[in-house]
């Protein structure tokens, strides 16, 4: 019993040692890890030191990283330049990526392939890709499920044809960003609501998409009013935009106000305002500063018109302000080699502004059946100087044949201003009603723009292209 003190203490000795032992040698481990592994204020410069290497080469490239800073980027140079090389291969160049240096954000693998795949398959052109990435880069950023797919689907929803989805895109490659429930339904939604047809949406937004990104309440909604405010009516307005959708891109404050008070000065009748739109609406996006003053003096060289007389002109033919001056030049020659007076053309011109615009040739085969067959004065033509816009073959022979026959004596206006109904009506009359006979010239009627549509829109482009060009 004495001696079991004596054999237990060299193990507790034994045991303190060993502690002792380990202790140092996890002291020593410790030692030498803290001094294998870098720190991290080490690998924080190692990063620093690598972008800077990046915004060197980037620099010695020609574009300013400046607002890179905070977006992930390759370590090495020769990722980064493996992105700036197939950004080079889509056709962007170093002034593309100025403009948009967060592209170089994007993943060759990750994001810009995936996505380029996708828009191949939509039918995107190869030829178009180029100006697509320069106009929308944002795309390489998108994720195809997330981002681009449910907008595809809803154009799709807005019976825009599937083969002409690709050609929305690369119109107005921007509808990619927006959400679904902001700006592209809110606009459609008030066009339904004015009066557009909602069958004509698909073509519509098909011609000019850009209308997905007009805020209603900055950009369509003034517009529409505008034009209401003018004489308009609202559904005729419907009818406008169902045509011609790009005027909603007229501004409104920069170009159709000072368009419209142009005409105003250069004496066109407040009243005659809402046909002359109707008839011309590009006339809202004309840059009629330069055009008016240049085609009023160039009428009056011509035809020695007056101010009001180019008043006049413009409310039945708004197009002459954007006429060329040589076809101009050969109708009014034409004219006059017919035998009227300088005075007669000018009145003739003022009462039918079309003569200046008409197919010269027919106008030929129609004034000489007038002077052979129909034997006429010219004071006739002065009188009534629409004849020549009516079909020869299709009114105006069968109409002179069966007035002949029953040997009337009728005006132009009588024999040629009325609907083929009207005219046989006037064939069961014994004799002609003296208020007939002062039958007037043509005007525009408002009303036929608001008239039921039974035709159905069909897409503009061309589904013929190849498709060994898509993406």
């Amino acid at each position: 019993m004495m001696r079991l003190p004596c054999r237990f203490a060299p193990r507790a000795a034994l045991s303190s040692s060993v502690k002792t032992d380990t202790s140092n040698k996890s002291r020593k481990e410790k030692s030498s890890s803290f001094y294998t592994h870098p720190s991290l204020l080490e690998m924080k410069n190692e990063r620093a030191a690598n972008r800077e290497r990046v915004y060197e080469f980037l620099r010695g490239i020609g574009i300013v990283p400046d607002e890179l800073d905070g977006l992930e980027l390759p370590v090495t140079v020769e990722v980064m330049r493996e992105r700036v090389d197939f950004l080079h291969k889509l056709g962007l160049t170093i002034e593309d990526i100025n403009n948009y240096p967060l592209v170089l954000g994007c993943s060759v693998k990750k994001n810009m392939i995936p996505v380029l795949d996708y828009l191949g398959k939509l039918g995107v052109r190869k030829s178009t890709l180029t100006d697509f990435l320069q106009r929308y880069p944002q795309v390489l950023h998108a994720s195809v499920v997330v981002d681009l797919a449910p907008v595809v689907k809803y154009l799709q929803g807005m019976d825009i044809k599937p083969n002409d989805i690709p050609r929305v895109l690369e119109k107005y490659p921007e509808v990619l960003g927006f959400k679904l429930e902001g700006t592209m339904s809110t606009s459609v939604a008030y066009l339904v609501g004015i009066g557009v047809a909602r069958r004509e949406i698909g073509g519509l937004l098909t011609r000019y998409p850009e209308i997905l990104g007009m805020r209603v309440g900055r950009v369509i909604k003034p517009f529409v009013e505008y034009l209401e405010v003018l004489g308009i009516p609202r559904l005729a307005v419907a009818r406008l935009i169902e045509k011609h959708p790009h005027i909603l891109g007229f501004g409104l404050q920069e170009r159709v106000k000072p368009n419209i008070k142009s005409l105003l000065q250069f004496h066109v009748r407040e009243t005659a305002l809402p046909s002359v739109i109707a008839q011309y609406p590009e006339i809202l996006g004309i840059d009629m500063e330069a055009k008016l003053p240049s085609q009023e003096e160039f009428l009056n060289s011509i035809i020695e018109s007056t101010r009001e007389d180019f008043g006049r002109v413009v409310e039945k033919m708004p197009q002459i302000i954007s006429l060329s001056k040589a076809p101009v030049v050969k109708h009014v020659d034409f004219l006059k080699g017919c035998g009227f007076s300088s005075e007669e053309v000018r009145e003739m011109v003022v009462g039918c502004p079309q003569v200046l615009a008409l197919n010269l040739d027919i106008m030929k085969q129609s004034f000489e059946y007038f002077k052979t067959a129909m034997e006429r004065p010219l004071e006739d033509l002065v009188a009534f100087p629409a004849f020549f816009t009516y079909g020869l073959e299709s009114t105006i022979k069968p109409r002179h044949k069966r007035i002949a026959e029953k040997g009337l004596k009728c005006s132009l206006a009588w024999l040629l201003n009325c609907t083929d109904e009207k005219f046989n009506q006037r064939m069961s009359y014994d004799f002609i009603d003296i208020d007939e006979m002062e039958v007037g010239e043509s005007s525009f009627d408002m009303n036929t723009l608001m008239e039921p549509r039974y035709d159905e829109s069909a897409s503009d482009y061309d589904e013929g292209y190849s498709e060994d060009d898509n993406v």
